[in-house]
């Protein structure tokens, strides 16, 4: 992407590399909708996220990008690191961007980021979180919603140690907890469905031992998760933290996730609020 600072003006649409617009958004922060960007979690692509697509919308996003990185990619991260991801992921954010002039007036981009992709959406708003690579794109981004991301790892195991390396330590070196708050509003969602337990049920010892690669030795028999992330790793210091009872980590398992009816009438409303209290605190400046 090449160096891509903030360039956040009273009169400027947030953008990557200088990329300015008028901002309508700021006549009336209060009454416009969003447009989403969906960064997906580890192993996802696109596909997966159609009927998460089609809620936002009918909860009255304006538009919806779905960020264009495929399992492949994420394969290729776990030994290369995150930089390809984190790029692709910033193109997305520009194409919302440009998505956003038309049909939020202008208004920066309401990020939601499943699993590692809110890492990814953190990694953005710093200016060189990853040697090379300059994003900086805090302006064009009005609120972090993250469902289910691996925030706190600094004991993980196995996979998750590698995680930690390359993801979440990387984001919060760079920038730790809610750092661009109030100019861009955090909702971190939790789940406690499953409980995690060795000697349980078949999903509650698979349960174990993926909190045990999250958070090592602290995760016991009874931590709390939804089933891949527990809820002390997935709560961002600083943000809105919401913990739902009924949703898993991902679609696709037989049970409600966090992108479900059920759990999106929860959280959605709050990251709207968030999303609005960012667009109002700019516009005041």
């Amino acid at each position: 992407m090449g160096d891509v600072p903030e360039t956040e003006t009273r009169n400027g649409q947030p953008g990557l590399g200088g990329v300015q617009r008028p901002a309508r958004w700021r006549d009336n922060p209060d009454s416009v909708e969003p447009t989403v960007l969906i960064l997906g979690g580890f192993l996802t692509a696109p596909p997966m996220y159609r009927p998460f697509v089609d809620r936002l919308r009918a909860r009255g996003a304006a538009g919806v990008v779905v960020a264009n990185v495929w399992t492949p990619d994420w394969l290729l991260a776990s030994s290369r690191g995150p930089g390809a991801i984190a790029t692709r992921s910033g193109r997305a954010l520009i194409d919302a961007g440009m998505m956003a002039g038309h049909v939020s007036d202008g208004a920066p981009v309401l990020v939601v980021g499943h699993s590692a992709g809110g890492l990814i959406a953190r990694i953005l708003t710093a200016v060189e979180p990853l040697p090379g690579r300059k994003f900086g794109a805090s302006g064009r981004i009005g609120a972090i919603v993250t469902l289910g991301t691996p925030h706190v790892m600094p004991a993980a195991e196995g996979i998750g140690r590698r995680m930690n390396t390359v993801l979440s330590g990387a984001a919060e070196e760079a920038v730790p907890g809610a750092f661009h708050s109030p100019m861009i509003g955090y909702v971190s969602v939790a789940s406690r469905a499953v409980c995690g337990d060795p000697a349980g049920t078949g999903r509650e010892r698979v349960a174990y031992l993926l909190y045990r690669s999250v958070i090592g030795r602290a995760a016991v028999s009874g931590t709390e998760g939804d089933g891949l992330v527990p809820v002390v790793s997935a709560a961002l210091a600083g943000s809105r933290r919401i913990v739902l009872t009924d949703a898993i980590h991902g679609p696709g398992a037989g049970a409600p996730w966090y992108g479900a009816d059920g759990p999106m009438d929860v959280w959605w409303p709050a990251a709207l609020s968030a999303w609005h209290e960012a667009l109002a605190y700019r516009a005041a400046l």
